[in-house]
This record gives structure tokens, sequence and C-alpha cells, in this order.
């Protein structure tokens, strides 16, 4: 595991990309709310999105990180 860690954390940052534009695609996007008006159904489906969009970011970037630490770990046998 000497050069190859590095190739494992950018495996797994671009499957938790494709993931997460599998999931803003498929699900995020066909989110509608309706019963408020058209101009309020707009703003609370955008919030909801955005809320959403903001903690799979965060999730990912938490993941990331555990990755991270996992190979440094691994190379500096702590």
């Amino acid at each position: 595991m000497s050069g190859s860690s590095i190739f494992v954390f950018i495996f797994a940052m671009w499957i938790l990309i494709i993931i997460g534009g599998g999931i803003a695609v498929l699900i995020l996007a066909p989110i509608t709310i309706s019963g408020y008006g058209e101009e309020i159904d707009l703003i609370f489906s955008s919030v909801i999105k955005a809320v959403i969009s903001i903690g799979l970011v965060v999730t990912w970037i938490f993941i990331l990180s555990k990755i991270k630490n996992w190979i440094f770990r691994s190379k500096l046998k702590i």
C-alpha cells in the first residue's frame, strides 16, 4: 500500500461524486411542494433541496476525512 493509497482516496472521492450526482438527479430534482402558492412552493422546494444538498456535502467531507485519516494512520502505523 505504498503508492496506492492516494489512488484509494481518489477512487473513493469519485465514487462519492457519482453517488452524490445520482442522488441529486434522481431524488432531489423531482421534489416539489404544492399548496402554498406558486412562488412560495418554489421557495420551499428550493430551500429543502439546498438543505439536503448541503447535508450531503458535509457528509461527503466527513467520509473523505475519515478515509484520509485511515490512509495516514496506515502509512505511519500509529
